[in-house]
């Protein structure tokens, strides 16, 4: 069986929705600029397919777009959706094809405009609607994550909201510090805009503090206790990101190496606690434990869910979200798995080199986590 490796791993910079500097820049265009700039110094008669996971943009094959724009007019496009783990999904389908021995390389990643998502209607529904991800209940409503995922995660694991929002003012930091210290350079690509180049993470604060996240109102004050707000919770955005995942054999120059991945579910309400499951059992497939981590990503869809995966699986804090995640760089739906990966590569190259590990939850009741190795240079 022949090893995946990731050959390019690439991101746009992550903007603010609805507000931000990719505003009027479709889920089209960010597509096109990101599987443009992964194929670059790569031979297109070797790719295979495109694997672009999406978020509520209508139902059209968004891959087979970007395909066509980027001159690859002979290969085709396959449109993935796993909710917010659907980026990490695609990098996970590329990957298996690769290893099956089916395709040599493939393009994967994920793309989210939040901002220029189109609105869907349903027969009999008056106003927008939105496809739910699970039955709705009271206990788990399939349009509130703040509830679903944020609330119900920090009382399963005892959170408190000063540790949520502790978490959080930490995830700005570090992305701020990742900014100044350039440390997203090689892995981001400028985009075009109508307001000029877009270069870099617009969503990280820097003049937030503890003293601002303690003074946010809880975003449901009619549920005692509550304490999920829009400082502990992660942000609507734009992105795209995109990985070339390769067949060994081909001899091109490797970034990481793909060594196992693993989905799990779990009742609806318990969505937030899945990167418990997710990661052993990720790491299991490749016969590794949480000890032979260097450094994992893990999703801040909610402060909560970081938090509740370092108490219950006794993590060192400090090999997680190195440079923020979705409380400070936010949250491009379908792209923040890509992301992840795409950050966590190059940031295990930065250090030498090492075991990483991204992981998320999804809507519906879901949950991912992906194992991958940067050789030592």
């Amino acid at each position: 069986m022949p090893e995946a490796v990731l050959v390019a791993a690439l991101r746009t910079p992550i903007g603010t929705a609805f507000k931000g500097s990719l505003r009027d820049t479709t889920a089209h265009q960010l597509a096109d600029r990101i599987v443009k700039a992964t194929t670059e110094g790569l031979d297109p008669a070797l790719v295979d397919d495109v694997v672009l996971a999406e978020s509520h943009y209508g139902g059209g094959v968004v891959a087979r777009h970007a395909a066509l724009t980027a001159g690859l007019p002979r290969v085709p496009g396959l449109a993935l959706n796993r909710h917010c783990a659907a980026g990490l999904s695609a990098v996970q389908t590329a990957a298996a094809s690769v290893r099956a021995g089916m395709d040599r390389l493939v393009l994967a990643g994920g793309v989210n405009s939040a901002s220029t998502a189109p609105r869907l209607s349903f027969r009999g529904v008056e106003g927008p609607w939105v496809p739910p991800s699970h039955p709705d209940r009271a206990d788990a409503p399939n349009l509130d994550m703040s509830i679903t995922v944020g609330w119900n995660t920090a009382v399963r694991a005892g959170i408190t909201r000063e540790e949520m929002d502790a978490w959080a003012l930490r995830s700005h930091r570090n992305a701020v510090r990742a900014l100044d210290e350039g440390r997203f350079k090689d892995e981001t690509v400028p985009v075009d805009t109508p307001y000029g180049p877009f270069e870099a993470d617009e969503h990280p604060r820097r003049d937030t503090s503890a003293e601002r996240l303690a003074a946010l109102k809880p975003l449901h004050p009619e549920i005692e206790g509550f304490s999920i707000t829009a400082g502990n919770a992660c942000g609507a955005n734009d992105a795209a990101a995109a990985v070339a995942v390769a067949d060994e054999g081909l001899g091109l120059p490797a970034l990481a190496v793909v060594r196992s991945w693993a989905s799990v579910a779990v009742d609806p309400a318990e969505t937030g606690l899945t990167p418990v499951l997710a990661i052993p059992k990720a790491l299991r497939r490749a016969g590794l434990t949480v000890s032979d981590v260097d450094l994992f990503e893990i999703n801040e869809a909610f402060a909560s869910v970081a938090v509740a995966a370092v108490h219950r699986l006794d993590l060192d804090a400090d090999t997680v979200n190195v440079n923020g995640s979705g409380c400070s760089l936010g949250h491009p739906v379908a792209a923040t798995g890509t992301r992840m990966i795409v950050t966590l590569v190059h940031e295990l190259r930065r250090r030498g080199g090492g075991v990483g590990v991204a992981a998320m939850c999804a809507g519906g009741g879901m949950g991912s986590a992906l194992v991958l190795e940067v050789p030592a240079p």
